[in-house]
């Protein structure tokens, strides 16, 4: 049996854009055995990676003593680093694996990493949508895979919880306003407008998710102060339970952050507000998605590698009606 073992210990949200990669991997693979790193929060996704046998957590704070145990005792066959970071070229070189890859510009960086990998990839993260950019590291073992949608299943533990919980709701839209980065963040009295329309015109009620995080609820406090009749789960979800939310939602929007990577993992339909970050690299790309840049009054189509950033205050609340309304009005 094969032993691949991949890291991804960034971010919430680059874990779920290489979602696609661990699929064709264990589409390439079936009868691997297939172990993944991920970082701190990352590891409240462990049910639902796809085509992960064994999930392991590094925790930036606290105890990794069993993590580092496993790779001094264990021998694998491949290891697939998508960090490429300075722990993550460690446990590549822990791994023991006779074939370790990474990116030759993360790699590059510094000398000791550049030792440790013995295949390199050569993508280049600004040039590609960071889904390519996942799939491009598994050319490096002979698997070629168009991006795709993975098949996630959510635990039917969870699937219940909800059931019981939004069992009165019925349909519902999904607004995201909340962001790890201050600059993603759009104005509180425009989420506002964009609740009440979608209630008027719609008739759907407005459920609202973010994280529990005092920066992002203090933000997210405006919008429960501009409109009361919002109903309010931010901070009271894992991930899993976030995942199935978005998943059951008749439609999601959000800024560029890790609820709308999810929305599309699930091609549930969404529009995603963009102004500071790039859609070229970020975006959704599912027939039912609106990508909303800046100053831009219709939905973006031609996407560049270059982009000249803009404050979210450019998006106009009216730029994001038309886009809702053109995925909630019957065709």
């Amino acid at each position: 049996m094969e032993r691949i073992l991949v890291l991804q210990l960034k971010r919430i949200g680059d874990l779920i854009l290489t979602f696609p990669a661990l699929a064709a991997l264990r589409s390439a693979r079936p009868h691997a055995s297939i172990s993944v790193v991920v970082a701190d929060a990352g590891g409240q996704l462990a049910p639902i990676l796809p085509g992960a046998d064994r999930t392991f957590v590094y925790r930036r704070s606290g105890s990794n003593v069993a993590l580092w145990k496993h790779l001094l005792l264990s021998r694998y066959d491949t290891v697939l680093d998508f960090a490429g970071s300075d722990r993550s070229t460690i446990m590549a070189a822990l791994s023991k694996a006779r074939k370790k890859i990474t990116y030759a510009k993360l790699a590059a960086k510094k000398d000791w990493r550049a030792r440790v990998f013995n295949r390199l990839s050569e993508a280049s993260v600004r040039d590609l949508h960071t889904v390519d950019y996942h799939l491009a590291l598994l050319a490096e073992i002979g698997i070629d895979a168009p991006p795709s949608a993975p098949e996630i299943t959510i635990p039917a533990s969870v699937r219940e919880s909800l059931d019981r919980r939004l069992s009165r709701i019925g349909s519902f839209a999904l607004v995201h306003p909340g962001t790890a980065r201050a600059e993603k963040y759009w104005p509180a009295e425009r989420w506002a407008q964009i609740a009440a329309h979608i209630r008027d015109r719609h008739r759907l009620p407005i459920l609202m998710t973010g994280s529990a995080d005092a920066s992002e609820q203090a933000e997210l406090e405006k919008l429960r102060a501009a409109d009361p009749n919002i109903l309010d789960l931010s901070g009271s979800l894992d991930l899993i339970e976030l995942a199935e939310v978005i998943r059951r939602a008749k439609v999601a929007v959000g800024v560029d952050s890790a609820a709308m990577h999810l929305a599309n993992a699930f091609r549930t339909p969404q529009i995603v507000l963009f102004g500071p970050t790039n859609p070229f690299h970020w975006r959704p790309r599912h027939a039912d998605a609106r990508v909303l840049l800046g100053s831009h009054p219709d939905p973006v189509t031609d996407f560049q590698p270059r982009h000249e950033a803009e404050p979210m205050s450019a998006l106009s609340t009216p730029a994001v009606i038309r886009a809702i309304d053109s995925l909630l009005t019957p065709r």
